[in-house]
């Protein structure tokens, strides 16, 4: 998998770009078709960012990303 900085995944908001990607645990995932994350927006999450330290608010568990395809990495300085 392709290695992206901060930059690159803010870019994947659903505002700038037509993708829509999230990080997780420095874990990159495609999340554009999921109809819970139109326009980049996922209840008061937002799209283009890493997730990880949010996850403790959520009502799911990390097992939600299973359900979507890793595409690369956070590339971390």
């Amino acid at each position: 998998m392709k290695d992206y900085s901060l930059g690159q995944l803010a870019l994947r908001n659903g505002q700038d770009r037509p993708e829509i990607w999230v990080c997780y645990k420095g874990v990159i995932y495609e999340v554009t078709e999921s109809r819970l994350w139109r326009d980049g927006k996922h209840y008061e999450h937002w799209a283009g960012q890493d997730l990880t330290s949010e996850l403790k608010d959520a009502p799911h568990t990390d097992k939600v990303f299973e359900k979507f395809e890793a595409i690369g990495h956070l590339k971390v300085k």
